[in-house]
């Protein structure tokens, strides 16, 4: 498959993605997301594929929505009906953004992110769409929608922040727009982890190849019960616990796991 503004590479069991408009800091216009829906959807039915990383070349992961290129702020012959900047901008987020951002989220296999550089405002909700999110230590965390556009954070982060940093300090993040460095946002769990620049690609690497050698459907549950909307009581995760674990129980790899552990070596996961 091919992709205008991405690559996109499968080798042994991993979809690697990499943004690919470093000229613009990565910055997300139509095309880009488009791709980067197409992407989800190749991982999705593609079930050689056990594992997603998704990066940014150049020096920036994703400096956020493209506002100097092709943007909703600008009149479109295709939305000649909606007369206003936001209006645009809603029709925008529906048709191309969301649809993207949920693709992503409700993603079968793992995902692994490797933030290389500065990740802003819809950067960041990019970002978070992560499982395991990795960071360069030179990375920065930047929500600059509303000290820079008087614009509340989109795509996501809205529901992510608070779930991972406690309400304080999403509004602190928000409301002030202040740089969060790679190593507080893993102090901070937003992020599993901080790691020198020169290993970020090895370790995030190294993170999808133990992920693409796992119990597939065990992690596909796994992200199931995690992302339940909202939250339920913990009588309700019990039984959604007991029903994953009914299904697993009867899995190729739920039995290799065991006759590993009886046998003292490790288990040899197929995904089934």
């Amino acid at each position: 498959m091919q992709f205008d503004t991405l690559i996109f590479e499968q080798r042994e069991g991993i979809a690697y993605v990499t943004l690919n408009r470093p000229d613009r800091l990565n910055a997300l216009n139509d095309p880009l997301v488009e791709d980067l829906r197409r992407a989800a959807a190749a991982i999705e039915s593609n079930q050689d594929i056990r594992a997603a990383l998704l990066t940014g070349a150049g020096r920036a992961f994703c400096a956020g929505a493209d506002l100097l290129g092709d943007s909703p702020l600008d009149n479109s012959p295709a939305q000649p009906t909606l007369s206003s900047t936001g209006e645009r901008i809603r029709a925008s987020m529906q048709k191309h953004f969301n649809p993207m951002v949920s693709a992503w989220y409700h993603l079968r296999v793992p995902l692994v992110v490797a933030v290389n550089g500065v990740a802003a405002g819809a950067g960041v909700s990019l970002a978070l769409l992560g499982d395991i999110v990795l960071a360069a230590r030179s990375a920065k965390f930047l929500q600059l929608f509303a000290p820079k556009l008087g614009l509340i954070p989109d795509l996501g982060s809205t529901f992510y922040l608070p779930r991972l940093v406690g309400t304080a300090r999403a509004k602190g993040l928000t409301l002030l727009g202040d740089a969060l460095s790679a190593a507080d946002a893993a102090d901070w769990g937003l992020i599993w982890a901080c790691v020198d620049d020169a290993d970020l690609s090895a370790r995030a690497a190294a993170v999808a190849q133990r992920l693409a050698t796992g119990p597939t459907q065990a992690y596909q549950r796994i992200k199931a019960v995690f992302n339940v909307e909202p939250p339920g009581t913990l009588a309700e995760q019990l039984a959604l616990e007991a029903e994953h674990q009914a299904v697993l129980g009867d899995t190729r790899d739920f039995a290799e796991g065991v006759t590993a552990f009886r046998n003292k070596r490790a288990p040899n996961f197929s995904g089934g």
